[in-house]
């Protein structure tokens, strides 16, 4: 448990496609994906997971925050969370990043082909993990947890007391199994392990598919029919 002393330097903030950033992207809004900026209030660095639609507004808004960008946590390749193409539509993310500043992109090492292939950039600007690594910006510590299932390197991030889950786990549902990458059994399996999640952690997902934008595992559990789907 993070001590009072972290929770005070932890700035945490979840930002919301259509209304917080790319409130002219008709797209950003459909798809109501969250961003999410997790950094070290003293020494005003912070990371960016899946910044993508709008880079300059996702920079805008945390240095209004007298915070500054120093890296990336990619949850997985897909074009809402990265950047590329989809959908005959060209969204903007870490390649568009890097452009501005250079800083590293932290994915799963499963990941890594999937991400050079949907957003062009050179495996030499990410940083490939393995499942329990640990991270640190500044005096915040993040655990990277890999979650197979709806890409070969989806991964999650704890960080004091918050499970950031990309498209692995939703409120409600969980991520897509048919997609190119998915698979099934994996994300079973990752479901199982996410539902050794302390109750009183609070779940943030990749996508706001529900009326609420976050809430505690322990409910999750109670009310997620995937976790009833999974036996023992």
């Amino acid at each position: 448990m993070a001590s009072t002393h972290d929770q005070d330097r932890l700035y945490f903030r979840q930002l919301l496609s259509g209304r917080d950033f790319a409130t002219d992207d008709q797209l950003a809004g459909q798809m109501v994906n969250f961003v999410y900026a997790i950094g070290d209030r003293v020494t005003g660095e912070c990371l960016l997971v899946d910044p993508a639609y709008s880079v300059g507004d996702l920079l805008d808004a945390v240095a209004a925050d007298d915070m500054t960008v120093t890296g990336v946590l990619a949850t997985h390749y897909h074009p809402d969370h990265v950047g590329g193409s989809m959908m005959g539509f060209e969204i903007e993310g870490i390649s568009t990043l890097l452009e501005q500043r250079s800083c590293p992109i932290h994915v799963q090492r499963d990941e890594l082909p999937w991400v050079t292939r949907t957003t062009g950039v050179s495996e030499h600007d990410l940083v490939a993990h393995d499942p329990g690594d640990r991270l640190q910006v500044g005096e915040i510590e993040i655990e990277l947890v890999h979650t197979p299932g709806h890409t070969p390197g989806s991964q999650c991030f704890l960080v004091d007391g918050r499970l950031v889950a990309g498209d692995t786990l939703f409120l409600d549902g969980c991520g897509r199994t048919d997609l190119p990458g998915s698979d099934p059994a994996q994300m079973v399996q990752s479901l199982r392990r996410l539902s050794r999640v302390p109750d009183d952690v609070i779940l943030y997902p990749g996508h706001r598919y529900s009326p609420a934008s976050s809430a505690a595992m322990g409910s999750v559990k109670q009310s997620n029919f995937v976790f009833q789907q999974l036996g023992d």
